[in-house]
């Protein structure tokens, strides 16, 4: 799925990827998107330096692209330039789906003050990015934003508890970026934060003598099965062991997704209809949902599995055209990629548990062969990081910009369908 060329766009629109970083509530749970449109220009020397091109291209991207299919039922924090603010094509932007993200560049002139009440007006909300301290600006657009979002890494050591004190109103609510660890998110929790960016959830906190939970262990053997083509009769026998198991595969192929054309009431029929390939599919995910509950949704371990999985599958079919066994074993090194997350295990004791091919035990282990490269490409767009790596990955694995993002795309509009049918 790529976007229509718009005279804003048309030039630069295959130098550009997107980095999606997600935005949790206190509950953990998923309430928002920031979308990161990053330029590859590196990758063909095509770097962008008019402020205004660039900003007309971001926001040019994000109108075209349907919020909806990129953030689901979340918002979307797009960042906001002085030109972008002031320019008539950020109107392009829906106003019920997009928070306007005030970058630390923006000065709180007259003319742009006036400019964000205008917008306000008109339904937009407001966020004001990288906040340190209490500048003049700060205190200038505080009262006009509706988040508040302050870069807890760029920080002076000691300093943030006294800036949240300052900064914690009933009218605006707090944002902590960068939180990378359990301990900061934990911090800022007790500092009375509202909503946390950055990838602490994601990262595997390690528990001695922590057990994979028999449900899962359930799925994992069902993933054995299947692995060694066991038979029909097996497969049924064994997911009827799991009653979750059983009434989460009925309720699945019950939904449009699978696009049965009558109610399925039994495990042997939901397995016909279903196929092996979409069985293991969804029981890869379905290690993601803990109670079955469509809160899970929300979850944002289980969108960045799902979404890591459905990009590297898109990837190898791209790369490898006509090889499905390898697109599927591209879907599975994705999804697992967060399995010691999950458990809160090493990912040693995870691949102990469940047998796996050698090359997707390097990938997940070292990052190495041609899925661990993949995998390695995926981890560094999620966090929006340095382009110029990023366009020495994409020449290595012979992936431009361009094709990447269509890629992008295509992986973000699957997983949202499809999580939504579990």
């Amino acid at each position: 799925m790529m976007l229509a060329s718009t005279p804003a766009s048309s030039k630069l629109a295959d130098n550009f990827f997107l980095a999606r970083q997600p935005i949790l509530n206190r509950g953990q749970r998923l309430v928002a998107y920031e979308l990161l449109f990053r330029d590859a220009g590196a990758y063909n020397g095509a770097q962008v330096t008019d402020d205004t091109e660039a900003t007309a291209t971001v926001i040019a991207h994000a109108a075209e692209l349907g919020m909806g299919q990129v953030v689901g039922d979340q918002m979307a924090f797009v960042n906001v330039d002085a030109v972008g603010l002031m320019s008539d094509f950020i109107r392009f932007l829906p106003n019920d789906k997009v928070i306007l993200e005030i970058l630390e560049t923006v000065k709180a002139t007259p003319e742009v003050l006036n400019r964000v009440r205008e917008l306000k007006q008109a339904g937009f909300k407001f966020a004001l990015d990288d906040v340190v301290g209490q500048s003049e600006d700060v205190q200038k657009f505080t009262p006009l934003c509706d988040v508040i979002k302050v870069d807890i890494k760029d920080m002076q050591p000691g300093t943030l508890p006294a800036l949240a004190r300052v900064l914690k109103n009933p009218g605006q609510k707090l944002l902590a970026e960068k939180v990378e660890t359990v301990e900061e998110f934990q911090e800022c929790m007790e500092l009375g934060f509202e909503y946390f960016q950055g990838y602490y959830f994601a990262r595997p906190v390690i528990l001695s003598g922590k057990k994979i939970s028999p449900s899962q262990m359930s799925v994992l053997h069902l993933l054995e099965l299947l692995d060694r083509d066991a038979s029909n009769s097996e497969i049924e026998q064994s997911v009827k062991h799991d009653a979750l198991i059983t009434l989460n595969l009925l309720r699945l192929v019950n939904t449009p997704a699978v696009g049965a054309r009558q109610r399925i009431n039994s495990v042997g029929h939901a397995l016909m209809v279903l196929g092996r390939r979409q069985l293991r599919r969804w029981l890869q995910i379905l290690l993601y949902v803990k109670n079955g509950g469509t809160q899970e949704f929300t979850s944002p371990l289980l969108q960045l599995a799902t979404t890591r999985g459905k990009t590297m599958e898109l990837m190898v079919e791209h790369r490898r055209p006509g090889q499905r066994v390898s697109a599927d074993i591209g879907f599975t090194v994705g999804v697992m990629s967060l399995m010691d997350t999950l458990f809160s295990i090493h990912m040693r004791e995870v691949l102990e548990s469940v047998n796996v091919l050698d090359e997707v035990r390097a990938a997940l282990l070292h990052r190495s062969g041609d899925y661990g490269a993949m995998l390695s490409l995926i981890e560094h767009i999620e966090r929006g990081r340095d382009t110029r790596v990023l366009a020495d990955m994409l020449h290595q694995l012979d992936l431009k910009p361009a094709e990447l993002y269509a890629i992008q795309l295509a992986a973000i509009e699957w997983v949202t369908e499809y999580t939504r049918g579990i």
